[in-house]
């Protein structure tokens, strides 16, 4: 066991390593022409996103191109809100953005099962193999052409609910206050909670004032980085979902301006992105959560098969629902209907 470990952890480092080799762009000269674009997320600053992706990406971009290609960041609300980012960029008021999953399901319907269906996945290593090997992610990257954009996932990772008070079975779902977005907003709701979106920025006064009794950003990592924890004591497990939420989005009349190895470049870049912030991010969930329990006396919560039963059964009633939305969207939840079957899940 020992050995294939082993030679496992050798060839996922090895297929690292080629994601990590960086196109470089040629020497600059004082001719070359320095471009800047603005860059809209829908993070807030304080995020862990907002310095683990954006802020990262910027930089590697900078160095990749010699300085040539500089992204300016803007965090949530600088520009425009944040369920307006995909609009900006559609429009091209901004180059590029980041943007949540969730907000633009009514102009892409594919992209209410690329927020995150519920119970889709049981962990992050099936997500990948959804959105790559199933052929996912080129799918909602069709979608978005539409609309005249370039789609990337910035990663994919778990969406867990950080709670005021203990859910231990089903029912205690009920009459739950819950800030949420998008399809888990539905799902939520459709279980007994009152769900209902609240901008990033305003969740921790929200969970102050009791406007709401939990929150979901992200999962462990990125409700601590919103300082849920400092009211929330209980984190509740399974994930609701494991999904790319986080969206890059490209004006591709912007792209086509851009000089031939720029564009080659932060295409890569943002595949890269992908590889790196997945991984990065689940060994972060591991550290925080250690960190939460042991000096912020959350109680981790893990529902009882029987009980995670029941939200799967009403989880699935969704995807049956979302498949209605047109061919993208009845394409999308087969493929994950049949990921499901194939692991012992679903009939």
């Amino acid at each position: 066991m020992k050995v294939k470990s082993f030679i496992a952890g050798v060839v996922v480092f090895l297929a690292a390593c080629a994601f990590m080799i960086p196109a470089m762009a040629g020497p600059a000269t004082a001719a070359d022409k320095v471009i800047t674009w603005k860059c809209q997320v829908h993070w807030p600053s304080s995020s862990s996103s907002y310095k683990g992706s954006l802020l990262v990406v910027i930089e590697r971009l900078k160095k990749r191109t010699n300085g040539r290609l500089i992204i300016e960041p803007y965090a949530a609300g600088s520009l425009v809100p944040p369920k307006e980012i995909f609009n900006a960029v559609k429009r091209g008021m901004i180059p590029i953005g980041v943007t949540s999953a969730s907000y633009p399901r009514a102009q892409v319907p594919i992209m209410s099962v690329a927020c995150g269906l519920p119970a889709n996945f049981g962990a992050v290593w099936e997500a990948v193999y959804y959105y790559k090997w199933m052929g996912f992610e080129e799918m909602v990257r069709a979608e978005v052409a539409k609309h005249g954009m370039y789609y990337a996932s910035d990663k994919v990772y778990p969406t867990e609910l950080s709670l005021k008070n203990p859910v231990r079975k089903f029912e205690d779902f009920k009459g739950l206050k819950l800030r949420s977005s998008g399809t888990m907003q539905v799902f939520l709701t459709s279980v007994g909670a009152s769900a209902s979106y609240i901008p990033g920025s305003e969740i921790y006064a929200a969970l102050a004032s009791g406007v709401v009794d939990g929150a979901h950003w992200g999962a462990v990592q990125g409700n601590n980085s919103m300082k849920f924890y400092e009211l929330n004591k209980y984190h509740l497990r399974p994930s609701l979902c494991v999904a790319s939420t986080d969206i890059w989005l490209v004006n591709k009349k912007a792209m086509a301006k851009l000089p031939a190895d720029l564009r080659k470049i932060l295409i890569e870049t943002l595949e890269e992105e992908f590889w790196l912030r997945t991984n990065q991010y689940q060994y972060l969930e591991d550290l925080t959560l250690s960190k939460i329990i042991k000096e912020d006396g959350v109680e981790l919560i893990t529902l009882p098969p029987a009980e995670y039963a029941k939200l799967q059964a009403a989880a699935l009633k969704m995807w049956d629902e979302v498949a209605k939305k047109g061919p993208a969207c009845a394409k999308a939840v087969e493929m994950l209907k049949e990921f499901n079957r194939k692991m012992g899940r679903i009939k």
